[in-house]
C-alpha cells in the first residue's frame, strides 16, 4: 500500500464530505476511494471513519491521523519543490485570495500585469468574501481587511478602507437627513451578510464607542444587492468605502454621519511564515505591495 497516496485519498474524502464527493474531487471510481480507506484502516488496526445518513464523521483515532496525514504531505510537498528548485525558481502555481470587491478594482488589474511579466507563473485567484484558511485551502497570499486574528500569519499593511454609512438623496429627500447616531432608530436601514468584514453600525463621540441601528427594513445576502436598494431609495446601508466610491463621487449616494465615523479598517496582505519563502511568493509580494499602497493612496 502506498501510504502517501492513501492519506491524500483520506484528505479528499473528509475534505468533501463524503466518499462519493471524495471520489468526484479525485476523479476516481467510488469503489477505488472506498476501498483505498478500507486498506488503511486495515494496515493501521483502528477505525478512522464512522459512515451514517448525514455523511462522514472522523473518530477520535482518525481526527488525530488527519492532522498529522496533513503536516506530513504537506511537508513532504514542500521537500520536493524545494528539490526541484521550485523554490529558487519564478515558476509554477500561485493561489491568491482577496474579497470580490476589492480584488476586482484593486488586486486584479496588478495580478494581471504581474502575469505578463512572470510568463512561466500560474496564478489562481479566488476572489471571495469569505475567508479562506491558507493552510486548508493551500493559499499562498491573501489580502484580507479588518483586524488580523491569526497572529502566526505574516502581514504587511498596505492600506485602510473606510467604514461609510450612507443612502441615496431620493430617500433623504423623503425621510430627513440623519444628523446624529441616535436618529437613526427613525430611518429605515438595509443589511446584509456574507461578507466577512461588514461593517458594523458603529460611531465615535466624544472618545467612546457606540452601536445605534436603524429599523430593519430589508436584508439581502450580498453586498451588491444592498447597495442597488440603496440607490433605489430603499434606505440607508453601511459599506466599506471602495465599495461604493464611484456613487459617492457620482452623487447617486450621500455619506452620512462622517463626524462620527469609525477608526478606518487596516488592508493587510497576508502569507504563512516559511523558511525560505519561495521565490514566486516573494517576487509576487514585492510586485504587488508598493502599487497597491499607491492605488489605495490614490
Amino acid at each position: 500500500m502506498d501510504r502517501f497516496e492513501a492519506m491524500s485519498v483520506l484528505l479528499a474524502v473528509i475534505d468533501a464530505g463524503s466518499l462519493s464527493a471524495g471520489a468526484r474531487r479525485l476523479h476516481a471510481p467510488l469503489a477505488t476511494v472506498s476501498r483505498k480507506v478500507a486498506d488503511l484502516e486495515k494496515h493501521l488496526g483502528v477505525r478512522l471513519v464512522l459512515r451514517g445518513r448525514r455523511g462522514l464523521a472522523l473518530t477520535e483515532e482518525g481526527r488525530a491521523f488527519v492532522a498529522a496525514s496533513r503536516r506530513i504531505l504537506e511537508e513532504l510537498d514542500t521537500a520536493e519543490r524545494q528539490a526541484s528548485g521550485d523554490y529558487g525558481a519564478l515558476r509554477g502555481g500561485l493561489h491568491v485570495t482577496a474579497p470580490i470587491a476589492f480584488g476586482e478594482r484593486y488586486l486584479l488589474p496588478i495580478a494581471l500585469e504581474f502575469l505578463k511579466e512572470q510568463p512561466d507563473i500560474n496564478l489562481r485567484l479566488t476572489l471571495n468574501d469569505r475567508q479562506l484558511s491558507l493552510a486548508d485551502e493551500h493559499v499562498d497570499v491573501a489580502l484580507r481587511i479588518g483586524h488580523l486574528a491569526d497572529s502566526a500569519l505574516i502581514a504587511t499593511r498596505v492600506g485602510a478602507v473606510r467604514r461609510v454609512i450612507c443612502a441615496s438623496p431620493d430617500y433623504l429627500a423623503r425621510q430627513g437627513v440623519p444628523r446624529q447616531p441616535e436618529d437613526l432608530v427613525r430611518h429605515d436601514g438595509i443589511s446584509f451578510q456574507g461578507f466577512a468584514t461588514a461593517p458594523e453600525w458603529r460611531y465615535r463621540k466624544d472618545g467612546a464607542a457606540f452601536t445605534i441601528e436603524p429599523r430593519p427594513k430589508l436584508a439581502v445576502n450580498t453586498t451588491e444587492a444592498a447597495i442597488q436598494a440603496a440607490l433605489a431609495g430603499i434606505g440607508i446601508i453601511r459599506v466599506l468605502s471602495y465599495q461604493i466610491s464611484d456613487h459617492l463621487r457620482s452623487g447617486a449616494l450621500q455619506e452620512l454621519l462622517t463626524a462620527f465615523a469609525p477608526e478606518p479598517l487596516p488592508v493587510n496582505i497576508i502569507h504563512a511564515p516559511a523558511d525560505p519563502l519561495p521565490l514566486k511568493v516573494r517576487c509576487f509580494l514585492d510586485w504587488i505591495g508598493p502599487l497597491l499602497r499607491a492605488q489605495m493612496a490614490s
